[in-house]
């Protein structure tokens, strides 16, 4: 697939998609606004979760600053409460983080930002960006909803956080409200709309099952990064089933600015 070669110009006419269809900035602005205030409200989860786990509101608030990934938080508050070790804590946090990594690498093909902006974007590759980002038919449209997403994400996520951890009091036990699923929940939501073929459906059932199996005999965390394991097996039985088992699916084509 050749590499577009030159950044396109920031302007206001809308991208049109591979179907035909009429994509303005307006509704990438919406969508991805969509997306940001749905998800950072749920910081509010995180904060009260975290408070309620004996973290105080100055460390409360420097993880949603600073790591802002919110299962990896949410992996690092539940395993101190929980009365494991803190650095085996934060080495869990740290490894089911490191799929943002993996996202990083794709995005970074597609947004093609320049080299001083880079490490300011980075702090915003996370699921929902990844999600809105690679959703988008043009370049243009893709940088668009990865920045209004992050901000609008970022600015929530860390308000929502502080005021989580202050009402936390209030609400007393925090164990009772189940207030930890908020941001898998959101996760799924996302997520669920986008399994739109067999394969794809195939292969989240399958993480289901092996993250569920996974639990009662791994310590928290582990299940869920194993069940990436999904993915790869799923495509060998695709291969096998087609008599070629070196075939794999191609990989979806990057947008470009005329939506080919």
């Amino acid at each position: 697939m050749p590499e577009q070669t030159t950044s396109p110009e920031i302007t206001g006419e809308p991208a049109e998609t591979a179907a035909g269809e009429v994509k303005s900035d307006a509704a990438v602005v919406r969508d991805a606004l969509g997306v940001g205030i749905a998800v950072g409200l749920s910081g509010f989860a995180f904060g009260v979760t975290s408070a309620g786990s004996g973290l105080s509101l100055l460390q409360t608030c420097v993880l949603s600053l600073l790591v802002f990934t919110g299962a990896s938080q949410f992996a690092l508050v539940g395993a101190l409460a929980a009365g494991g070790n803190p650095y085996t804590a934060a080495a869990g946090a740290f490894f089911l983080g490191v799929r943002n990594a993996f996202y990083g690498l794709r995005l970074s093909q597609l947004l093609a930002l320049p080299r001083a902006l880079r490490p300011l974007a980075a702090q915003w590759v996370i699921d929902e960006t990844t999600a809105v980002t690679l959703s988008q038919p043009t370049r243009r449209a893709a940088r668009i909803g990865f920045t209004v997403t992050g901000i609008t994400l970022y600015v929530l996520w860390n308000l929502t956080t502080l005021l989580g951890a202050l009402g936390a009091e209030a609400l007393g036990d925090t164990d009772s409200w189940g207030l930890d699923a908020a941001s898998p929940a959101v996760f799924l939501a996302l997520l669920a709309p986008m399994l739109r073929s067999t394969t794809e459906r195939v292969t989240a059932a399958l993480a289901v099952l092996l993250a569920l199996g996974l639990l009662p005999v791994l310590p928290a965390g582990v299940p869920v990064l194993l069940s990436a394991l999904a993915a790869p097996a799923v495509l060998f039985l695709m291969g096998r089933r087609n008599g070629s088992p070196g075939d794999t699916p191609a990989m979806a084509a990057t947008p470009t600015e005329d939506g080919r």
